[in-house]
């Protein structure tokens, strides 16, 4: 609950002038990482004490046959690319929205272990101070970025490849949205003392690398152009893993990526994302790039009022990321009023807690955003749900740095 002051001073922050929203941040946030510890206490211990057993499973563990790259070299498939029953042994053809459950995924399920893992024992460890938790998730961290045997290779030169079309595309640059949350782990991870100097300077080279190869190579800028979904990905990956090296350029890159392209190529007047709502999973696109979206600017806008504050910026129109959530919040608090067509699949495996409505309802002082984001589940069960979801530890991005 919230007295009639502080409802009042947000309100008027959201509508009026910079002077008003400075006050409302510094009136006492709707929700605090006290009280998400509290909410996610024994969600994140759960899971966390069923991972502290498992050892790190990394992509050397497993190699496709088809794929053109080494033993280090991450490579998945196009997720809706079927044989063609036409030319049987030829090249794949594509059906949008229906994921050919053939297609080589090891890579990719390994990857978004690392997600769940890292970043619950991050959090467990946050929580407890046992360095137990702390410890475990190093290990993962060595073994997927440190360790020469097992190791992945700083690129995505053969992600989500196609049969008979192509060696790996710039559209697989969306594998590792996963990595976001594990650097946001890593830099509490580094307060632990589980990490040596040496260790550290070489995760901050790892991602270095990656963001250098995600920046300059063909397929990286063919996905940083991409006016979809896969666009937002690629910024706030971007944007991700310039806060974690300290690349003031690339952060930069990304807000004037989020300002000039982003924005004015995604968001419709009312709010939409007409390129999502194109697909066969409308719901669960729009979805997804309402948080990715939200992800960003929780990265790296500044929450002042300035140039840099992404969740003010307008469009010369008057259009705002916070129109997006205005737009998605009654179809996310009663599903069935969705006026579109239903995803062809999943789509009763959806909202989950989405980090948009959290992130969203602190920056804009709302007070409906939060108390919505409370009631939902946190841990979706479907594996494509799942992948669409890539903050699951809010605990990770409330606590002060």
């Amino acid at each position: 609950m919230i007295d009639r002051r502080r409802f009042t001073l947000s309100a008027a922050a959201l509508a009026l002038t910079p002077q008003l929203r400075a006050l409302a941040a510094t009136a006492a946030p709707l929700i605090t990482a006290k009280e998400i510890a509290r909410i996610d206490h024994d969600r994140i211990l759960r899971a966390a004490n069923e991972y502290l057993p498992q050892p790190p499973i990394t992509l050397t563990a497993s190699h496709s046959p088809r794929s053109t790259g080494g033993p280090h070299d991450y490579f998945s498939e196009g997720d809706y690319w079927w044989p063609d029953p036409k030319n049987p042994g030829g090249p794949y053809i594509r059906r949008d929205g229906l994921s050919n459950p053939q297609n080589f995924n090891d890579h990719r399920e390994a990857l978004i272990r690392l997600s769940l893992h890292v970043p619950a024992l991050t959090a467990a460890w946050l929580l407890t101070k046992d360095t137990r938790y702390a410890k475990h998730a190093a290990l993962h961290l060595r073994a997927w970025f440190l360790d020469p045997a097992t190791k992945m290779n700083p690129n995505l030169q053969y992600a989500q490849a196609i049969f008979g079309v192509s060696p790996g595309r710039g559209t697989g640059i969306i594998d590792t949205l996963h990595l976001i949350e594990v650097t946001r782990a890593m830099r509490h991870i580094e307060k632990a003392n589980v990490l040596t100097p040496a260790e550290i300077q070489g995760l901050h080279e790892w991602f270095a690398q990656y963001l250098d190869w995600m920046s300059t190579s063909k397929n990286g800028i063919e996905e940083e152009l991409a006016k979809n979904n896969h666009g937002t990905c690629w910024v706030a990956q971007a944007a991700a893993f310039a806060v974690y090296t300290g690349n003031q350029d690339a952060i930069a890159l990304c807000r004037k990526r989020f300002k000039e392209n982003l924005m004015p190529d995604q968001l419709a007047p009312n709010g939409s994302f007409p390129l999502e709502l194109a697909r066969t999973k409308p719901y669960s696109y729009s979805l997804f790039d309402l948080d990715v979206t939200a992800i960003l600017c929780q990265l790296i806008s500044t929450n002042d009022g300035s140039a840099n504050d992404l969740w003010q910026f307008a469009l010369p129109n008057g259009n705002r990321y916070r129109k997006a959530v205005d737009f998605m919040f009654p179809f996310i608090q009663e599903k069935s009023k969705w006026p579109y067509p239903k995803d062809v699949e999943y789509f009763d495996d959806m909202p989950n807690r989405q980090p948009s409505l959290l992130f969203a309802g602190l920056a804009y002082s709302e007070p409906k955003f939060i108390a919505l984001w409370r009631t939902l589940p946190p841990d979706p069960k479907t594996a494509e749900i799942i992948r669409n979801f890539p903050v699951r530890q809010p605990l990770l991005w409330i606590t002060t740095m």
